[in-house]
């Protein structure tokens, strides 16, 4: 039945070659041409692994910073403040968070200092350290006209080291400035930047405008309140508190109560629960003053009167005589303190305060149409 089929033809051997040559080419080509398609397909664009570039040695500036933090952190500490409050309808008193700011030990006693602002108003204050040990605080004393507090936690063994002291008289714009605090919350914060001015006034809701402050650039948000403001030494130099800012956050214009108004008032408050102006025993009123100077057109600061027994008594100083019609004759305006100029109410209770009391000053007055020195030793004050 099958005899008559005729078998296949075989090829020709050089034909089935340069067949498969060809083949094999065509599929060579094929895939150069797809393979950057296949490597995109089977590799992530974003994820490809990388050789990793060593990194060498820190910068100096930045080793400095780093061990600067280092040494300070545990040295700052975050505090948290409550306010009691009692219901009107249960009559339940219960506590209610009011804010919370920064601070830093002091001495080894456990003293901690902040900003008046930090604390005013609460009733209970927590103290928490670095190491997530927290404290219930009390409060030694205040100084409102400086904004500065100080509190007193029983911390029983690994005591934070206090932060070393330095000095802000020789303080000088442009030197670097590190603040530690925690801003928003976020707590254990550093900043970086420079003094920007000196002796700086602001304001203040407590009594006379706080002088001679330290202006700086470095980032001061809420919270950093109490925080230390630190020299490249590590050095304490100053006391974050306040901000000048539209919005509330920082603009670049942070202000710092000195290191040495701070050395001038911690110790008396720790000793004496607070602190003690140094005065000169005699009334002076600053709107009666600015309108006074510019009606008779005389300098300074006008005595109004001289409490007797007082430092200014023993002095000398006289004050102002005052008719029954109410028009006044100024005798003593106060122009200078040991040379520097004083021109108005603030001003002189501000060069009163870079003075203790025992101190003795030399007053420049103008009595009379003339010139006169007077030696006064600064009283406590009320």
């Amino acid at each position: 039945m099958f005899s008559n089929l005729t078998p296949p033809t075989q090829p020709d051997p050089f034909v089935r070659r340069m067949v498969i040559i060809a083949l094999t080419t065509a599929v060579l080509m094929l895939l150069w041409r797809t393979l950057p398609l296949i490597e995109s397909f089977f590799t992530p664009e974003n994820g490809e692994i990388r050789t990793v570039t060593a990194r060498g040695d820190l910068a100096l500036d930045e080793r400095a910073t780093i061990q600067l933090f280092e040494q300070s952190h545990d040295s700052v500490v975050f505090i948290s403040t409550t306010k009691l409050v009692r219901d009107i309808w249960t009559r339940n008193v219960f506590a209610v968070p009011r804010g919370n700011g920064s601070g830093f030990f002091w001495d080894d006693a456990g003293h901690v200092v902040t900003n008046f602002h930090v604390i005013q108003g609460a009733n209970e204050a927590t103290v928490k350290l670095a190491d997530g040990r927290d404290y219930k605080a009390a409060l030694i004393g205040v100084s409102p006209s400086h904004d500065i507090a100080v509190l007193k936690i029983g911390v029983g063994f690994k005591r934070p080291t206090p932060i070393p002291i330095g000095t802000s008289h020789d303080l000088k714009v442009g030197q670097k400035v590190f603040a530690i605090g925690n801003p928003f919350g976020l707590d254990w914060t550093l900043t970086t930047g420079i003094i920007s001015a000196l002796d700086r006034s602001l304001a203040s809701e407590n009594g006379p405008a706080i002088e001679h402050l330290i202006q700086t650039d470095a980032a001061i948000n809420p919270g950093n309140s109490g925080g230390p403001l630190l020299d490249s030494a590590g050095r304490l130099i100053g006391i974050n508190t306040a901000i000048y800012s539209p919005s509330g956050a920082s603009a670049g214009i942070g202000f710092a109560v000195p290191v040495d108004t701070v050395m001038r008032v911690v110790p008396q408050i720790i000793d004496k629960g607070k602190y003690i102006r140094p005065s000169l025993g005699i009334s002076v009123d600053e709107r009666f003053n600015d309108q006074i100077v510019q009606l008779l057109n005389i300098r300074g600061v006008v005595v109004l009167s001289v409490t007797p027994g007082s430092a200014a008594e023993k002095a000398g100083l006289r004050g102002a005589t005052i008719s029954m019609e109410g028009s006044i004759a100024p005798k003593d305006s106060i122009i200078a303190i040991n040379g520097k100029k004083v021109e108005s109410v603030a001003k002189l209770l501000a060069r009163i305060d870079d003075f203790n009391v025992g101190d003795v000053v030399t007053l420049t007055i103008f009595r009379n149409e003339q010139i006169h020195e007077v030696d006064i030793t600064l009283q406590p004050g009320v």
